[in-house]
């Protein structure tokens, strides 16, 4: 539980920033100023310590009050045939706000990260598939398959807390688990034991991926190859992971789809979650999607539950109409679609909206700069550091509540947008 333990110290934060919710962060706030203790990394120091940099909302680059810019946002949005809210890096809270100003303007909604996101959304929607929990993976993990990710840079702390923690639920040896890397070879040595024992690499090109996992597919199910190489991989290394899947009592096949940058990924992505419902003829494997940073899994979650659909969902007729494609935001932006542009990205000052001929607004965290001033900025707070909150981990299971750290007075995106909703 996240608490003050002496003047200006937290404990057992949780972060809203790696993924994987780490809720160890020591963290000491000075004013504005932010800077963590203790169990930090790049990610989430980043997130945490960024300096905070504007606090008053802007109209074509003049400062105004909040309520002179929501107005405006009003007003454009009321005379807009087609607003489209974008980027969605925000909370639970903020997630619902965006849901419901799209239902009252008739906007489309789409995720910044959609594009990787949709990899997994399609296997899903189209075979299904068997995933697991971080919760299950650090208590039951024996053989861990890591396909076409360099997990060290994307989930900087996920082996020390998912695959070397000091001990499982089990008494499992922790030390006896065994990683083994398909496709990109780690860039550091995190995925190595406490004791010193190192990942096993299969080295291949992303983009020989499809063939590759379509072969150790093919060998899971007992299928002779004639081939005696895949990608300048031996058959015989792929039929001895094949074997080792097998006999294993509880594998993971994990993957971040944002890695996984190749042509129909998706293909892929459902060839391994297949396998591994073919593994689980006779034992135990599950799949591990991993992705979601910067609200992605949240909103997918609140969008799910509060229009049965991702987003990528069009309000325009009044009820959700979801098109993976023709609600795809750079898309319709290249085409000129759109004539009020919503950005909302309230964790990454870099997470800026991509160019277009729209009009654009923009609810983003202090300090974010640009190339060209939008129409309207205001500065929102960062769920769990200006403002309370929850936000969905990685594998989409458990809504992490977050504490709010300091008092710099910035409004929350829910905030934000339902006094724009209300001044429609």
């Amino acid at each position: 539980m996240t608490e003050m333990t002496e003047a200006g110290i937290w404990q057992e934060v949780p972060s809203p920033f790696c993924g994987i919710a780490s809720d160890d962060l020591t963290i000491k706030v000075e004013g504005n100023t932010l800077s963590i203790l203790e169990n930090g990394d790049a990610i989430t120091k980043k997130g945490f310590e960024t300096p905070l940099g504007d606090l008053s909302p802007r109209i074509k680059g003049e400062e105004v009050s909040l309520d002179k810019a929501v107005n405006h946002i009003a007003d454009l949005l009321r005379d807009s045939k087609q607003p489209l809210i974008g980027g969605m890096a925000t909370d639970v809270n903020g997630a619902r706000s965006i849901m419901a100003l799209a239902d009252k303007s008739r906007a489309t909604i789409d995720n910044m990260d959609s594009a990787a996101g949709m990899r997994n959304t399609l296997v899903l929607q189209d075979t299904g598939w068997m995933v697991t929990t971080l919760t299950e993976v650090r208590n039951r993990v024996d053989v861990l398959v890591i396909v076409g990710t360099d997990l060290e840079v994307s989930f900087p702390r996920f082996f020390e807390r998912m695959v070397w923690n000091k001990e499982s639920m089990f008494g499992q040896d922790i030390e006896s688990r065994e990683v083994i890397y398909l496709g990109t070879s780690p860039s550091g040595d995190a995925s190595t034991s406490p004791k010193g024992k190192k990942a096993h690499v299969i080295a291949c090109d992303n983009e020989d991926l499809p063939e590759v996992v379509s072969v150790l597919r093919a060998l899971i199910s007992g299928k002779q190859i004639q081939a005696t190489q895949v990608a300048g991989i031996e058959v015989k290394v792929l039929a001895d992971l094949a074997q080792k899947l097998k006999e294993a009592r509880y594998s993971v096949v994990t993957w971040s789809a944002a890695s996984l940058d190749i042509k129909h990924a998706e293909v892929t992505i459902q060839t391994i979650c297949e396998f591994v419902k073919d593994l689980n003829v006779d034992t135990r494997s599950n799949g591990l999607p991993l992705g979601g940073k910067d609200g992605g899994i949240t909103v997918n979650q609140v969008s799910a539950w509060q229009s049965g659909y991702p987003v990528r969902s069009n309000f325009n007729r009044g009820y959700p109409d979801y098109d993976p494609y023709l609600s795809e935001t750079s898309r319709m932006l290249e085409n000129d679609e759109v004539d009020t542009f919503i950005w909302v990205s309230s964790f990454d000052v870099d997470r800026t909206p991509p160019k277009s001929n729209a009009t654009t607004v923009v609810l983003g965290r202090s300090g974010m700069k640009f190339e060209q001033e939008p129409e309207v900025f205001i500065p929102v707070g960062v769920p769990g550091i200006d403002h309370a909150g929850r936000a969905f981990r990685t594998d989409g299971v458990v809504s992490v509540p977050l504490q709010k750290l300091r008092d710099s007075g910035l409004p929350s995106t829910f905030d934000v947008l339902t006094a724009v909703e209300q001044a429609l």
